[in-house]
Parts: C-alpha cells; sequence; structure tokens
C-alpha cells in the first residue's frame, strides 16, 4: 500500500512541474553563489539557464563559425578574423553580474587593453524577444554607461550562443589565431563577488590571453562559469 501511494504521489509531482524543470522532490542545480556583500542581490542570481543543451563543444575543438548583427546592423562573422585571437564575452545589459563585472570589476576595461593589443572582442547578447536584456536600444543605452567600445552582437534566436554551449552571462571564451577553442568559462575566480581581503583573484582571461602570447599552453582551459543564465 505504502508503495503504491508513493507511486502515485511521484506521478502528480512530476505533472505538476513544468517541462524542464525539477520535480519539487528532486535537488535543482544551484547557481553558483557570489561571495562578499557586494555581490549582486540573490534575487538576480539566475536559475539555471534553460534551453540551452549540454556544450557539445570541447577545449581543442575549432570555434563554431557565426554571422551575426552589431547594433549599427552591420554584419559580423568569426571567419572575418581569421588569423586574430578572439576574445568572446555572452552579454546580457540586466544581469547583475555583468552589471558589476562592467562597472567595477574584471571587464570594466579588459576589452579596451586587450584590442589595443590587438585582440577582437566580441560582446554577444543571446537574450530572446521579450526576455530580459534583449533589444536594440537597452544595448545601445548598455553600451554607452558602461563605456563599451567592442561590438554587441545580437544573437536573438540564440543559435550561436547554443552552438557554444553559452550558459551564463558573462560566459567567456578565448579563441586562437587557428580558430580553435583554448579557453571556456569565468572571467575570474571572484564569482561576481568581493575577494577576501588579501586574496590573490586570477583573472582567467587574462592569463589565457598572456600564455597563448607566449606560446605556452593554457594552464586553466575551462572552468565554471558564473551569473545569470541566459534568456534563450
Amino acid at each position: 500500500m505504502k508503495r503504491c501511494l508513493i507511486a502515485v504521489l511521484l506521478t502528480f509531482s512530476a505533472a505538476c512541474n513544468p517541462p524542464g524543470e525539477p520535480s519539487k522532490g528532486a535537488p535543482a542545480q544551484a547557481s553558483p553563489e557570489p561571495r562578499g556583500s557586494a555581490a549582486p542581490a540573490a534575487s538576480a542570481q539566475a536559475a539555471p539557464a534553460h534551453a540551452a543543451p549540454a556544450a557539445a563543444l570541447k577545449i581543442g575543438q575549432p570555434a563554431p563559425e557565426f554571422t551575426l548583427t552589431d547594433l549599427d546592423g552591420k554584419t559580423v562573422s568569426l571567419s572575418d578574423f581569421k588569423g586574430k585571437t578572439v576574445v568572446l564575452e555572452w552579454f546580457n545589459p540586466g544581469c547583475p553580474f555583468v552589471q558589476k563585472a562592467h562597472r567595477e570589476g574584471a571587464l570594466k576595461d579588459m576589452a579596451a587593453r586587450s584590442t589595443d593589443k590587438g585582440i577582437v572582442w566580441l560582446a554577444i547578447n543571446s537574450s530572446a524577444a521579450g526576455k530580459q536584456g534583449h533589444g536594440k536600444e537597452t544595448n545601445v543605452k548598455a553600451a554607452a554607461e558602461f563605456g563599451m567600445k567592442h561590438p554587441i552582437l545580437l544573437d536573438e534566436s540564440g543559435v550561436t550562443g547554443k552552438a557554444y554551449g553559452a550558459t551564463r552571462t558573462p560566459h567567456m571564451y578565448v579563441i586562437d589565431p587557428k580558430g580553435i577553442l583554448i579557453y571556456a568559462g569565468a572571467i575570474d575566480s571572484t564569482r561576481g563577488g568581493e575577494p577576501e581581503k588579501d586574496e590573490k583573484v586570477t583573472n582567467y582571461v587574462e592569463v589565457a590571453l598572456t600564455e597563448l602570447e607566449a606560446g605556452k599552453p593554457v594552464s586553466t582551459p575551462e572552468t565554471e562559469s558564473y551569473g545569470c543564465g541566459v534568456k534563450y
């Protein structure tokens, strides 16, 4: 009798949960927790990104080609930058993690410093219509506020984001001049929070770029990204 009752309850629980969401009895995958009092509010931490398949893209594989439109209506393709190092930054101006990173964190001036060295830096916004961060005007305003000089590319269909397995904003990728993915993951080790006193912060993207320039293999080619779920 007890087994029958449990089976009925499990069936009812599964039916009440929308497709793709865990049942109330199953543990949900937690979002990475930011550290420190200055971290974005907990309510802003996105639930795990929906609709993004498990990334099939592996470190050492060719980066998927894409053609997207920037805020000026110009088409931009990855192949336009053959022979150059490219950094991809998944972007959503409504995400508190993105806002903090651009206002006072690692993304505040890193793109400008990198492009001065000949590195190509592209922000990609995969927010779908009606979702947080979507729309040309929203992104034009954010680019001005954050002082972003590099292109913001609109991926409303989410095709490019899903091809890369992007699940968070910011989610970072480094592609070498041969078009090979050499780094994927978080921008740095802060997880969006304030570092502890005397804590050494590792900027994973900066390390990857430095090692690439020196002809060395990337010592940390992959990390867990943190931030808001991409709004596919």
